[in-house]
């Protein structure tokens, strides 16, 4: 057996978790654990190959202060785009960057914390496992 940490999760301080949970649960994260108390002190999403936790903030949030930046995937970007932007999310048209040729968005959650979402399907993967010498 091998001695190591497992598990990585981000934990954010946030003003109103359970704003954070509505605005997360747009891009597909379900919460799993909170403290089960009114309001919450805590809670703890997960999505698919990840999670996030929220604490509730005793302080005003900074998030520029934090240096903070999600980054994320998507098989359906344009999809996902639409989705959010049907729920009031303000989102900026998909840019192209030479490291993600694919597409990706760039939005804020609640407290303004950075999220990157980035188009990744079968080809981007594909294309990724040939690179690093993986067979597909």
């Amino acid at each position: 057996m091998t001695v190591k940490a497992t598990y990585s999760t981000p934990m954010l301080h946030v003003a109103d978790i359970e704003r954070s949970i509505r605005f997360y649960e747009l891009l597909g994260f379900a919460t799993i654990d909170t403290d089960r108390c009114q309001p919450l002190g805590w809670a703890r999403m997960h999505c698919e190959g990840g999670a996030v936790m929220f604490l509730r903030a005793e302080h005003p949030i900074d998030s520029s202060a934090q240096a903070l930046m999600l980054y994320m995937y998507t098989p359906d970007l344009a999809g996902l785009r639409e989705h959010l932007l049907g729920n009031g999310v303000q989102v900026p048209p998909i840019r192209h960057p030479e490291y993600m040729p694919s597409g990706e968005i760039g939005i804020t959650d609640p407290d303004g914390f950075l999220i990157i979402v980035a188009h990744w399907g079968k080809s981007e993967h594909e294309a990724w496992e040939k690179r690093i010498g993986r067979p597909a």
